[in-house]
């Protein structure tokens, strides 16, 4: 992946929409580059697919919280099974350090958040769990 490749997901990260005629103008690169480019980029899995990023007014109606769980030895697979289950969990990312997983989680309210915390920490397998509610977003990068 080079400057392009990376300039073609930067202006693509800030707008999915963006047309194929327009990112060329903008990157002063042949139309026909671009889309050879972004055919690339699609083949080789750097671009999965394109979704829509809720704003800010679509993310107040929920409640967001990562939640830290350390767990028994060899019992993640069980674990995840169960997770999957759960519809207000969003991500599961495994970690290095002192939790072995970390979950992102929404509701719509405070008593579902709090309804599926307690599920969570209940699942057969977890040894300890701890919530972090978000309060506000200073920062999002995130492609």
């Amino acid at each position: 992946m080079d400057e392009l490749d990376r300039n073609i997901l930067g202006l693509l990260a800030a707008d999915a929409r963006i047309s194929v005629a327009t990112l060329a103008r903008r990157l002063k690169v042949a139309r026909s580059t671009v889309q050879a480019r972004l055919e690339r980029l699609e083949t080789t899995g750097v671009i999965a697919g394109y979704t829509v990023k809720l704003g800010e007014a679509a993310q107040q109606a929920r409640i967001r919280a990562t939640v830290l769980l350390s767990i028994e030895p060899r019992a993640q697979a069980a674990i995840l099974t169960r997770l999957r289950a759960i519809p207000e969990v969003e991500r599961v990312h495994t970690t290095s350090g002192r939790v072995d997983l970390l979950l992102q989680v929404a509701a719509p309210s405070t008593a579902v958040l709090d309804g599926v915390l307690d599920a969570i920490g209940a699942l057969t397998g977890v040894k300890s769990s701890e919530s972090l509610i978000h309060l506000s977003t200073k920062l999002d990068r995130a492609l």
